[in-house]
């Protein structure tokens, strides 16, 4: 997303404005850190904000008051249509998060996946629990089933203990045949678990965003997917969004005010032309 902004950022420079790239130092406080991180980006007075929005309950008073104030808030990566009507945003730049879900749902069912473990390292976020919600709606609809496993947020951030819930989980229940994460870090952890479980071949493994790690597995055989939301063309668009809207006053109709990158499915057929992309640090 950053690379995205920042090759947008030279259309600014070229025009004598500049962007500002503000982020949490990690997850530990995410909620709080997020509400913070609005509150400087608001005492900075810029001309236009983008920001994500993970967190509804941590930050929308802080989005409503940018938008109030009459600086063009753009949300990313997170939200949707909904949120930028609840928060007075101009535009949602980013993936369909259920739609995301049906995605990687319906792959499954195609590919006679039936039972699948959803694994949910952040329980309680809207993203990632509308993510497994369109896996099982997907399942459902396919006459399969999916389960959600959500973990404590001790967990998050700890290779060692997602792998060995992940591991207990897969061999407790052996018509589990499907396992998929909601990031990538997880999915290395989905796969070292599976591994030490014996269970590679017969469980399949998917995931939500690109590493190069995880594309390799995919090249390899031993992932079966990743569902990409396309954050280079979230951080590119919304900051070219934000810029010629805060520059010419230009905005798309009410209708597409919902700017979708995504969700894009990389399997065998083309990981070859993702790994391209990761290469030249676009996707």
């Amino acid at each position: 997303m950053k690379r995205g902004a920042d090759d947008a950022a030279k259309a600014l420079e070229a025009n004598g404005g500049s962007l500002r790239w503000l982020t949490i130092p990690n997850y530990d406080n995410f909620g709080p850190d997020l509400a913070t991180l609005l509150q400087t980006a608001i005492s900075q007075k810029p001309a236009a904000i983008a920001a994500i929005d993970p967190e509804p309950g941590a930050e929308d008073s802080l989005l409503k008051q940018i938008s109030s104030s009459g600086i063009p808030l753009i949300l990313v990566n997170s939200g949707g249509l909904a949120e930028v009507q609840k928060v007075g945003a101009i535009y949602y730049v980013g993936s369909d998060n259920v739609a995301a879900g049906k995605l990687a749902g319906d792959y499954l069912v195609q590919q006679g996946i039936k039972d699948v473990l959803c694994v949910n390292t952040i329980p309680g976020t809207p993203l990632t629990e509308e993510r497994c919600d369109g896996i099982k709606a997907a399942e459902t609809a396919g006459g399969g089933t999916s389960t959600e496993l959500p973990l404590p947020a001790s967990n998050f951030g700890n290779p060692t203990a997602i792998a060995q819930a992940i591991k207990a989980a897969v061999l407790k229940n052996t018509s589990i045949n499907g396992v998929v994460t909601l990031d990538e870090p997880d999915a290395d952890s989905a796969a070292s678990a599976l591994q030490q479980a014996n269970l590679t071949d017969k469980v399949k493994l998917g995931s939500f965003d690109i590493d190069a790690a995880g594309l390799a597995r995919i090249k390899a055989g031993t992932q079966l997917f990743v569902v990409d939301q396309e954050p280079y063309m979230q951080g590119y668009l919304a900051v070219s969004l934000a810029y010629q809207y805060v520059k010419f006053g230009l905005l798309l109709p009410a209708s597409e005010r919902a700017v979708l990158t995504g969700p894009v499915l990389v399997t065998k057929d083309n990981v070859q032309q993702a790994i391209a992309g990761a290469a030249a640090g676009a996707r």
